[in-house]
């Protein structure tokens, strides 16, 4: 099997994990607004009156805190998959640039 087949079959192989990844980093974030608004909700509750003060603790709540962490994680999949396949689309232009090449020094010396 040739470094080209390879390249595309780990493109056509991987695209699932980079959908999953995008997803899952979508998600998160748009999560992390309902987890700030849930906690927001819970520190009015309890006498923080201010949207101030109610942000700040809610910035500082543990579970935001987690949820920051796995966003981060979410972010380094993404990131991880995305350029896995860079990585093979690299190796496919280089290869067609090698095919090329060697097709014109084939015609050149005929």
């Amino acid at each position: 099997m040739s470094s080209l087949d390879k390249a595309v079959d780990y493109l056509r192989d991987h695209a699932g994990d980079y959908a999953v990844a995008e997803a899952q980093l979508v998600y998160m974030t748009e999560m992390r607004k309902t987890v700030k608004a849930q906690l927001m909700r819970d520190f009015e509750i309890h006498g923080h009156k201010t949207t101030a003060a109610q942000e700040r603790e809610a910035y500082a709540d543990p579970k935001y805190i987690q949820h920051l962490l796995a966003l981060q994680a979410a972010v380094e999949q993404r990131e991880r998959t995305r350029w896995l396949m860079v990585a093979a689309q690299a190796r496919i232009e280089a290869e067609k640039a090698n095919i090329y090449a060697g097709n014109r020094t084939d015609r050149a010396m005929r």
